[in-house]
């Protein structure tokens, strides 16, 4: 991959302006979703809104938590935060892109 780390890689069209992160199967989801952000809006993680006020993070968690043997093969959700639209999929990628107006 190309980009700013070794597991994100932003893609620029002349649509809309886009970055993919994968996580590192021991990475929490939610510092996955943080870093891919701040990887989105070119700021410290430390600048963004809590997570918690966009979505519930024990719950998210939970979800896609693959290390009790049995996490999802499918699925994926989506929500806004921090003028940002989150899309993570079972696979762990997490995709982030503008918000809609």
């Amino acid at each position: 991959m190309t980009g700013m780390s070794k597991r994100s890689s932003t893609n620029r069209t002349s649509v809309h302006d886009e970055v993919q992160y994968e996580r590192d199967d021991d990475e929490p989801l939610t510092v996955a979703v943080a870093e891919a952000v701040a990887t989105y809006r070119g700021v410290d993680v430390i600048d963004l809104e809590p997570l918690h006020g966009a979505i519930d993070t024990g719950a998210l968690e939970r979800l896609f938590d693959s290390r009790a043997g049995d996490g999802r093969t499918t699925g994926t959700v989506a929500f806004e935060y921090d003028d940002c639209l989150v899309t993570i999929t079972a696979s762990g990628t997490i995709r982030v892109e503008p918000a809609p107006s």
